[in-house]
């Protein structure tokens, strides 16, 4: 830790100094003396912050405080030590308190309040951190700020990019809200479940927990039978009784898959219909041509991926490298779909990529970013056909550094089209009809390239978790079939590291030519995130040095120590849970889990528009021709990243929302009967477990463990009765019954029934401290003494 004076404060009784131009006395919102030009104390640093998140960056804390010099370094060293200790959080440039929003956030606007005022929320927000915070949002006049231009204005139902500000008014909403633009004017149908009622009409089920069900007269039920999900909208609002609404269109049976991620589309809010003018500019796009290209159509690139992929943004060749100056080197070529060709900045196809940020995968269907016409034809790197693309040569030692590379645009065409099964069979000795001739010539350099790649990323050592990735199949009605866990090949790993390679190259091209970009950035764990992992490693007998400055390889000595053991998963899942979330950022600071300084999304530009951004300024700092980054998205650069991180989110979460309702209705008719699980979660309020034979997810809550007083015990991860010692702990496995399956919510709740079993004896003496200290206090079950009682 850093020797950082904790409190400079000035005790003398001095006239409190000015705030810099913050143009306020900091006395007035805490009593301490500041002098001005003197580093000021942790808690006077963190209300600053609280209340001017706009000034949170290290920049303008050193200018609010008067800090120059040494001061300086010193305000740097106690930021990193907040940080650290999970005090504070980065956001993109700023700092901000956990658990505040970011000075750009992402909102939906939702209600109205009293007096008519907008009311938003963050559009996505950990369910950790309980309910979302309300935003006010202020309108501004028609002639924008100070009567320049012209405000953007957003009604009921739309989502915003907008300024927070902490609220001057504590009585209403924390924050209050600018908007910057409208990213999304939504229409104004909503969702529900279809129940008919006798003598015709029925009931609308909403699908949301805080929605309101309604009421449909016969005459505005259109096709909908019993059971079906439907879109309406609301034909009358009464001061009395229920709503009533008009059925608009059927979606199909709500145990379809379809009608699932229906769903999970309407409730995120994820734009899925092409508006007519992107549909038209993607018919009307015609072929590119060899304007500013290479000819590359003679080299034998070949994709490699899924074997029901649609479109392929990527292909792959490798070669001994002929210099005499890299003996044992070899030369690999990553080619990427060229869609900065087609996607011009600020066309209605760049506007309604950038509005859904990246392509939403569910188990059934693709909510693509582009219209299949960009992304499954013109984009897609198809066999034997030529195709535009932007390729990078690299260049690795037998060591395997990198030691070189350059960019080139060039017209290709694809040797073949290969899934990742038929490649690695045919390195297996398995070669088909098609692989067979392809084998000597390009399989067999690109596994040796690999293997040349694989000794450098060993070197570097990344993170190297080992979380299973489960696959839903499902039957021709969209029900689920079954739930597998597909192997993890080396083709999977050749294309992965080829293509992390390529990225690092893009950002490190990027910035040797000083052009603005976004990052792909993963910070690393906090150190309150980091004594959570190590008191819970403590209890398996596995040390986790202290300290800021930790890299991945300390966590892959961990995860080496509990490979093969009873420990092996929950020990992974931890980790997992210790780790930061990566997201975009024009401010870089690397990437902590695949250990890189410099990291740039390059390679899916079909699927994400982050890479769409950094191939637009690919092609315009290398001089490659039209379809180069503008000036207005360098200076949006800041929103751009804040936007599609936010759209990240919202996509992983109406993907796994909706395979929990899918496999919750696949379990509807299985109530009363029992399962094997295993413990994936422990919290005060009861048991989270996972059946892996179905890759669900369900909860034992607190109450119905039995008759014992169970006490939580964070170290261990443990719940454990304090009579008989006997509990659960995280990884355990158990026989439990469902006893309830919400499909709609995607929820399922069990009963355990496994006995506990005994704890270690460390939980064990905690729990006669934690008598000792009770008395005859009786808390609720699930609660726990205090910290400084454990």
């Amino acid at each position: 830790m850093s020797k950082t004076p904790r409190d400079r404060t000035n005790t003398a009784g001095k006239r409190p100094g000015k705030i810099g131009r913050a143009g306020r006395d900091i006395s007035a919102v805490e009593p301490l003396n500041i002098v001005h030009g003197t580093l000021p104390s942790r808690e006077v640093i963190l209300r600053f912050i609280a209340d001017h998140p706009q000034k949170a960056s290290k920049r303008e804390l050193a200018k609010a405080f008067g800090l120059k010099g040494d001061s300086r370094v010193e305000l740097k060293h106690m930021l990193q030590e907040l940080e650290q200790e999970g005090m504070l959080q980065k956001s993109r440039k700023s700092l901000i308190r956990p658990g505040a929003l970011p000075p750009v956030t992402v909102l939906d606007i939702t209600t109205r309040d009293k007096d008519g005022d907008l009311i938003g929320r963050p559009a996505e927000w950990p369910e950790e951190q309980g309910v979302a915070p309300a935003v006010a949002i202020r309108q501004q006049s028609p002639a924008g700020r100070q009567g320049k231009g012209k405000a953007p204005v957003a009604g009921l139902g739309d989502r915003i990019l907008a300024k927070i500000f902490p609220a001057v008014d504590r009585v209403g909403p924390a924050y209050t809200a600018r908007i910057i633009k409208v990213i999304d004017r939504r229409r104004g149908a909503a969702m529900g479940v279809f129940r008919s009622a006798p003598g015709g009409g029925g009931r609308l089920l909403p699908i949301e927990r805080r929605g309101e069900e309604m009421v449909i007269d016969p005459d505005y039920t259109g096709d909908a039978k019993d059971g079906d999900l439907v879109e309406i909208e609301v034909a009358r609002l009464g001061r009395f009784g229920l709503p009533r609404a008009k059925v608009l269109s059927v979606v199909g049976s709500v145990g379809s898959e379809k009608a699932i991620s229906m769903i999970a589309i309407h409730a995120h809010g994820i734009p899925h219909i092409f508006p007519p003018a992107v549909i038209a500019e993607a018919e009307a796009a015609k072929p590119a041509t060899m304007a500013h290209r290479e000819d590359w159509r003679d080299v034998p690139l070949i994709t490699i991926d899924p074997a029901d992929a649609k479109d392929h943004d990527d292909a792959v060749y490798a070669e001994i490298d002929p210099s005499p100056d890299n003996a044992g080197g070899v030369i690999v070529t990553v080619a990427i779909a060229d869609v900065s060709w087609y996607v011009r900045p600020n066309s209605p196809l760049d506007r309604e990529a950038l509005k859904r940020g990246n392509s939403v995968y569910f188990p059934d269907r693709v909510v693509p970013m582009l219209p299949e016409r960009i992304s499954n034809d013109l984009c897609s790197l198809k066999e034997g056909v030529d195709r535009p693309a932007l390729a990078v040569r690299m260049s690795f030692s037998g060591e395997g550094r990198k030691i070189g590379h350059t960019f080139h645009r060039i017209m290709m065409k694809s040797a073949a089209r290969l899934s990742y099964q038929q490649a690695q069979a045919a390195i297996d000795g398995r070669p088909d009809d098609q692989t067979g001739p392809m084998l000597e010539p390009i399989l067999k350099p690109l596994w040796h390239a690999y293997g040349v790649m694989k000794r450098g990323r060993d070197r570097r050592q990344p993170l190297e978790l080992d979380m299973p990735e489960r696959k839903i199949l499902l039957k021709p009605d969209g029900t689920v079939d079954r739930v597998f866990v597909p192997p993890r090949l080396d083709a999977h790993k050749l294309i992965e590291e080829m293509m992390i390679q390529a990225n690092v190259c893009a950002a490190e091209t990027l910035e040797k030519k000083r052009q603005p970009l976004v990052y792909r950035i993963h910070d690393g764990p906090t150190l309150a995130k980091q004594e959570v992992l190590r008191e819970f490693l403590a209890t398996l007998g596995i040390s986790l040095a202290k300290g800021g400055n930790m890299r991945a390889n300390s966590f892959n000595g961990i995860l080496a120590k509990a490979d093969g053991t009873a420990h092996q998963t929950m020990v992974n899942e931890m980790v997992l849970r210790s780790q930061s979330q990566a997201i975009y950022s024009p401010e870089n600071i690397g990437h902590f889990g695949l250990n890189l300084m410099k990291y740039a999304h390059f390679t899916s530009p079909i699927r994400r528009y982050a890479d769409l951004i950094v191939h637009r300024a690919l092609v315009g700092s290398l001089g490659f021709g039209e379809g180069g980054i503008t000036p207005d998205e360098e200076a949006s650069l800041d929103d751009i990243a804040a936007e599609i991180s936010t759209f990240e989110r919202r996509a992983m979460a109406a993907e796994r929302e909706t395979i929990d309702r899918l496999i919750a209705h696949h379990l509807s008719t299985r109530v009363g009967e029992e399962f094997a699980g295993r413990v994936s979660g422990v919290t005060k309020s009861g048991l989270f477990i996972t059946l892996p034979d179905y890759g669900a997810d369900g909860f034992v809550p607190i109450s119905t463990l039995g008759t014992d007083y169970f006490i939580y015990d964070e170290a261990h991860q443990a719940l454990s009765g304090e009579k008989t010692g006997l509990g659960y702990r995280l990884g355990d496995s158990v026989t439990v019954k469902l006893a309830e399956a919400i499909p709609l919510a995607g929820a399922l709740r069990f009963e355990m029934l496994s006995e506990g079993r005994e704890m270690p004896t460390a939980v064990r003496s905690f729990h006669k401290a934690g008598r000792r200290d009770r008395g005859q206090v009786r808390k609720k079950p699930g609660t726990r003494p205090p910290r400084g009682r454990r």
